[in-house]
């Protein structure tokens, strides 16, 4: 990141957030940034069903979902696992979906329980089916070893967000953060097809207390661009960031997404286990 990046933050074309402690108890009112962020959308992008979101992120979590099974357990004094699956995002050359599987491992109190996922491709030609997953603090990765991610009242949402106009990139969310608390923030996890690997970034230094993962650069294709800021600041910057992690501001860029959302009858909560 460039040392002047906080220095020229009032310069940046920024959205101003609303300053509402985070939706992390069923009780509180979840919204953060402003929902009114400028936001291109490629022609077949579908509306999904509205969702209320932690941060106010233009690509929500099943937050619902999550509030709800919560209020569920702690009525009946019980503990449960419960599944929600994604919508799938086709990719512009369809041949590939994206999905995310979400796993509540629920406890009558908030912060016992614990929120993990996996996302999902699948090649539709083929068929072939392989996972992806992010390499961000509190991800569920069998790859690394992380004991964080296995502490009670956590959270780790992985859904997908983008695909590149040519189909040879996926752009993830990857929200993550602890229940009961305003500790919560975004990673960008990118799938680069052609050599199959995937890259987990986010702005840096990290002198901020919320990312929020906006969508492909319009300027610069090859990186990302969050809104960042802290609790208690009037503006909040947006800046992009590249598969490396290298942190600027983005000056009069605007985040654009390309792929078809898809609901399938298995879309949305799944049965009880």
């Amino acid at each position: 990141m460039t040392s002047n990046v906080s220095t020229q933050a009032q310069q940046a074309h920024t959205p101003e957030p609303t300053h509402v402690p985070l939706g992390i108890d069923p009780s509180v009112s979840s919204s953060l940034a402003n929902p009114d962020v400028t936001e291109e959308t490629a022609p077949d992008m579908i509306e999904t069903v509205e969702q209320s979101d932690p941060l106010d992120s233009p690509h929500p979590v099943p937050w619902n979902w999550v509030l709800t099974t919560q209020a569920e357990l702690a009525a009946s004094d019980t503990v449960g696992l419960r599944y929600y699956r994604s919508q799938s995002l086709i990719s512009p050359d369809g041949q590939y979906a994206a999905y995310s599987r979400i796993s509540m491992q629920g406890q009558p109190e908030f912060y016992r329980s614990r929120v993990t996922s996996v996302m999902f491709l699948e090649d539709l030609q083929t068929g072939d089916l392989q996972t992806l997953t992010a390499s961000s603090p509190l991800s569920d990765n069998p790859l690394v070893s992380n004991e964080d991610a296995d502490m009670p009242g956590t959270f780790a949402i992985l859904l997908p967000v983008s695909w590149s106009p040519s189909s040879d990139r996926l752009l993830a969310r990857q929200f993550e953060g602890l229940f009961s608390t305003s500790f919560a923030s975004d990673y960008a996890v990118i799938w680069d097809r052609q050599k199959n690997r995937t890259y987990t970034v986010a702005p840096e230094p990290i002198d901020y207390t919320h990312a929020v993962l906006l969508g492909w650069s319009q300027t610069h294709p090859n990186q990302v661009l969050f809104r960042v800021g802290e609790l208690g600041e009037e503006r909040w910057p947006v800046l992009s960031v590249d598969f490396q992690g290298e942190t600027n501001l983005a000056f009069d860029d605007e985040p654009i997404v390309y792929g078809q959302v898809v609901n399938q009858v298995w879309t949305g909560p799944q049965a009880r286990w």
